[in-house]
C-alpha cells in the first residue's frame, strides 16, 4: 500500500491542485506546487532558471518587495518584508474569493497570463546606427513581465492614497484575470506589443 500525497493548501486555505494553465508556453514558467506557505529562501537565484520552481505567488511577493519612493522602488518601506508581503497577499486573496467566488490563485494564474507580452523590442547597433526590432519574449520573460507589471501598477495606485494596497491588489488581479483594458497591466501589455509591431 503506497501512501497518499499530503494535499497541502495554500496558505491552509486554498487548493491548487485544480488549476491549470490555459496558455500552453507559460505551463513550465507557472509553478502551481503543493506548498503551504511559498518560500524557496533564495533557492532559485543560485542556478539559470530554476525561477521555474518558485510558486507563482512566492514570485509575486518578491516583485512586490520593491516598493518604495515612486520612481525608486528598490528603497523605503518594502524592502526586504516578505512576511509583510505575503498578509497582504493573503487578503487581497480573501478579498477576491468573497468578491468573485473563485479560487485567488487562479484568478491570479489568469492575470498574469493576460498581463504577458508575446512581443517586446530590443536595440541592435549596426554601422553606428540603432535599430530597434521586434523580438519574441521567451516564457519565462513573460511571467517575469506580467508579474512586474502587477507589481508596478499596484505600487502607482497605491502611492499617498487612503485606499489599502489589499483592496488595489484584489481589483488589479480581477480586473487583469478578466482580460480589462482598464487594468494597468493590461495596459502595459498591450502597449508594449504595439510599439514592438511597430518596429517589425
Amino acid at each position: 500500500m503506497t501512501a497518499k500525497e499530503p494535499n497541502f493548501k495554500l496558505f491552509d486555505r486554498w487548493d491548487t491542485s485544480g488549476i491549470t494553465v490555459s496558455d500552453n508556453s507559460l505551463r513550465n514558467a507557472i509553478s502551481l506546487r503543493k506548498v503551504v506557505i511559498p518560500v524557496t529562501y533564495g533557492r532559485s537565484a543560485l542556478k539559470r532558471f530554476n525561477k521555474e520552481d518558485s510558486h507563482i505567488v512566492e514570485r509575486l511577493a518578491n516583485k512586490m518587495m520593491h516598493f518604495g519612493k515612486k520612481y525608486a522602488k528598490n528603497t523605503g518601506r518594502m524592502a526586504g518584508k516578505k512576511a509583510r508581503i505575503f498578509n497582504i497577499i493573503k487578503s487581497a486573496f480573501t478579498i477576491i474569493e468573497l468578491k468573485t467566488g473563485k479560487n485567488p490563485v487562479e484568478v491570479l494564474v489568469r492575470a498574469v497570463e493576460h498581463s504577458a507580452p508575446n512581443e517586446d523590442t530590443t536595440r541592435i547597433v549596426y554601422g553606428g546606427t540603432v535599430y530597434h526590432v521586434s523580438v519574441d519574449v521567451s516564457p519565462l520573460r513573460r511571467v517575469d513581465l506580467a508579474l512586474k507589471f502587477i507589481a508596478d501598477g499596484v505600487r502607482e495606485s497605491t502611492f499617498s492614497n487612503p485606499k489599502s494596497i489589499e483592496e488595489y491588489l484584489a481589483d488589479h488581479l480581477v480586473g487583469a484575470a478578466e482580460n480589462s483594458p482598464d487594468a494597468p497591466s493590461v495596459k502595459r501589455k498591450h502597449e508594449l506589443e504595439r510599439i514592438a509591431q511597430a518596429s517589425r
